[in-house]
């Protein structure tokens, strides 16, 4: 049996819901007021593959914030995954997730593989049921767009809906970028 221990960042614009991400796949539970993350939290979670693979997952939760940026690289050093997390809710972030994977692959020194997370699907039909705040809705399509585009760029890629409230597909995704970084030679 093959235990490895993988880095990975969480990343993406503040209040896409990435620390909900995290507190939910660790089973801390969803909270719908937190404090900002400033510079970067982490956490530790082992999972078990197909394949007798026994991972431990490194989850470095990097702040969104604009002004957090000098601190953040350094946190991608050693990173073999990362989670790109953009509001389903909010289109600019979903229009920042080029600036972060720029600024991961730059910081981490290579293209790492990428789950594209479309978080908080639990409110997608509120906005839709507002007309004036329909057109800030990042649709299923377009996040399997912009999947499919980083994948061209020859990067192990994936896309994921999920909800950190609701915790759909939160676990998931973890496995899944689990999965790309081996499917990318991570035991390597």
């Amino acid at each position: 049996m093959v235990t490895a221990l993988f880095k990975i960042v969480l990343m993406g614009d503040g209040s896409v819901g990435k620390t909900s991400l995290r507190r939910t796949y660790m089973g801390e539970g969803f909270k719908a007021q937190y404090m900002i993350t400033i510079g970067a939290d982490f956490a530790v979670k082992k999972m078990q593959l197909e394949g007798g693979h026994d991972v431990s997952i490194q989850i470095w939760d990097l702040a969104g914030q604009e002004h957090f940026k000098s601190v953040r690289s350094t946190f991608y050093k050693g990173a073999q995954g990362a989670l790109a997390v953009y509001s389903t809710v909010e289109r600019q972030s979903y229009e920042n997730i080029k600036n972060w994977l720029d600024e991961c692959w730059t910081n981490a020194g290579k293209k790492i593989p990428i789950v594209l997370i479309g978080n908080k699907i639990d409110l997608r039909q509120q906005f839709e049921d507002n007309p004036a705040m329909r057109q800030t809705i990042v649709t299923t399509e377009e996040g399997q767009r912009l999947a499919d585009d980083i994948a061209s760029n020859g990067v192990h890629t994936s896309f994921i809906e999920t909800s950190a409230k609701t915790g759909e597909n939160v676990e998931a995704s973890f496995l899944e970028l689990a999965i790309k970084i081996l499917e990318a030679g991570g035991l390597a």
